[in-house]
């Protein structure tokens, strides 16, 4: 059995994986998991964004990797450090559930769906593609990025497992 390098990722956390290293997150509700790929190199970066924007942040130093209009920016000074080149890189992204249901759906309840607006916007502004995403729905998802091939494997109690 071939033994394969894991880089776990927690909650509002990021990293990159090189060598055809596994990068892995659990626990994604709300939350999503941004996966870039750089085919060339073989450079994959994975960060776990908990909320849409740092604006929002009420500590004055806080934790960049939380927010995706902070974590975008320094898992893309990441990649590049290993590597990767922005105009190859492709993203995936996965989760931004809306895990409880609210009366009223007020725009601040809308947690899931605004961080996924808020990674599209930001992966827009730095011109990179969004080639697949499972996102939506109301229920958990954990995903692994292999940095060999940029395959994407999105597990979930309910739905199994796919492949993006």
């Amino acid at each position: 059995m071939i033994q394969q390098n894991l880089i776990k990722i927690g909650m509002a956390d990021l990293n990159v994986a090189t060598d055809g290293a596994m990068i892995k997150t659990t626990g994604l509700g709300s939350c999503v998991g941004v996966t870039l790929f750089d085919p060339k190199v073989k450079v994959a970066g994975m960060a776990h964004v908990m909320l849409p924007l740092s604006s929002i942040a009420r500590e004055s130093t806080f934790n960049i990797a939380k927010y995706a209009d902070t974590a975008l920016p320094e898992l893309l000074r990441r990649l590049a450090a290993a590597g990767a080149r922005r105009e190859r890189l492709i993203a995936k992204l996965a989760g931004g559930a809306q895990m409880f249901a609210f009366s009223g759906q007020s725009d601040t309840m809308r947690i899931g769906p605004r961080n996924v607006e808020a990674c599209k916007m930001m992966l827009s502004q730095y011109s990179i593609p969004v080639m697949g995403e499972d996102t939506g729905g109301n229920y958990g998802r954990t995903i692994e990025l292999d940095s060999s091939t940029g395959v994407l494997v999105i597990k979930s109690v309910q739905y199994g497992v796919k492949e993006l």
